[in-house]
């Protein structure tokens, strides 16, 4: 059973670029279905987290918006930032499904129960995954995932009810 979502943000939660304006602000663009996503797959009972390697107040303030309390930023070792949160939660590695994009998660995929990699992410981390989706970072990627676990958990009638 999965019970812990882990989310890398940019490539994936984001298209992975980064905007600056003239006052060195920082823009990124987030998918509203990735979010709505994310929420109900915590409605459902599950934990979410953000393990990211840069750090930004744009991803900080989308952590909270979505209520996502396990927010990580300018991690270097994300295995290890992972192994740490699983050990706060009394679960284990096979329990995690977890999204990524490049060589700074290829650790993550490689040790998670579920890894799934975005369209276009990059070429030796979607030769490890276990699914490589069809939409894009940013681009409905982990909504997609999170679609494909609710099915694969036999969460869909109760995930449902929540709308019907």
């Amino acid at each position: 059973m999965i019970r812990l979502l882990v989310l890398d943000v940019d490539g994936c939660l984001t298209d992975g670029k980064i905007i600056y304006t003239d006052e060195g602000d920082e823009i990124k663009a987030f998918n509203v279905k990735d979010g709505f996503a994310i929420v109900n797959w915590m409605a459902l009972g599950r934990h979410a987290a953000i393990i990211t390697g840069r750090r930004s107040k744009i991803v900080e303030r989308r952590a909270k918006e979505l209520g996502i309390v396990h927010f990580y930023q300018g991690v270097k070792d994300k295995l290890a930032m992972l192994q740490e949160l699983c050990d706060e939660l009394g679960m284990t590695l096979d329990e995690v499904a977890v999204i990524g994009d490049d060589l700074n998660d290829y650790r993550m995929l490689e040790a998670c129960g579920r890894s799934f990699v975005p369209a276009d992410a990059m070429h030796h981390v979607t030769a490890i995954a276990d699914v490589v989706l069809s939409q894009k970072g940013g681009d409905g990627a982990v909504r997609e995932m999170i679609d494909l676990l609710i099915r694969q958990e036999g969460l869909e009638e109760e995930y449902l009810s929540r709308w019907t």
